[in-house]
């Protein structure tokens, strides 16, 4: 792999067990990428609600200790308390950070995949100082000719993917839980959006709310009643 591509490129590679390391970003160091940033979204799946993105650029951790270092890692793994320390922890030590996003409006103008992608670049841009190299779990992501490498399953192998993933499914979360109070009834502070049972059943009964992703299969419709 040619890391000075400004093309992007992808590793293939599965989740060990020792957890995310910085194995790559001290590579890209090495051969010259003074600030390597890490990219993740969360929020694709859901049936509500936005997408976001987080932008991370962590420093060098060699020899940095932390009782809650160990929570940098894949948000997905985390419970609520946990996520909110690795959140912490992230915000603390990071050279810099961003979140962006893409409301349920955009997400139905658009589409899901390029509303993830202008998320990204939405929180790549709020970085005060501009990455020279992109890390960012599996999915590719053209900003402004800088180059990108594309990992699989990247959140659980890349520490500072982990810690982008941290950052967005926090400020996400919270979106949701703000929304719980601007339209009651769905359960959004649960659920965060996701097609549980019991929010299908709640739009069954109410209808959608405007934060809805009224372009959604299978949910559009059935759901959503649209005559389109």
């Amino acid at each position: 792999m040619t890391v000075e591509s400004e093309f992007p490129q992808l590793i293939r590679t599965s989740a060990g067990k020792r957890g995310p390391t910085q194995d790559e970003e001290r590579r890209l160091r090495a051969a010259g990428f003074v600030r390597v940033a890490g990219i993740d979204e969360v929020g694709r799946g859901p049936i509500a609600g936005p997408v976001v993105a987080g932008a991370v650029v962590l420093p060098d951790l060699e020899g940095f200790e932390h009782v809650d270092l160990h929570l940098i890692r894949d948000s997905k793994t985390l419970s609520a308390l946990q996520l909110q320390r690795a959140n912490a922890l992230v915000r603390e030590i990071a050279l810099c950070a961003a979140v962006g996003e893409c409301t349920s409006g955009e997400i139905d103008t658009l589409g899901i995949a390029p509303a993830t992608r202008q998320a990204m670049r939405r929180a790549l841009n709020g970085l005060p100082d501009a990455p020279t190299h992109l890390l960012i779990d599996a999915f590719p992501l053209d900003w402004n000719l800088v180059p990108c490498t594309s990992i699989i399953k990247g959140d659980a192998l890349c520490t500072a993917i982990s810690a982008a993933s941290i950052i967005a499914k926090v400020y996400r979360d919270g979106i949701m839980e703000q929304m719980e109070v601007a339209h009651p009834g769905y359960g959004f502070a649960s659920h965060k959006g996701y097609a549980s049972a019991i929010h299908l059943q709640a739009v069954a009964r109410l209808g959608p709310s405007p934060i809805h992703r009224k372009s959604f299969s299978p949910f559009k419709p059935k759901l959503f009643d649209l005559n389109a």
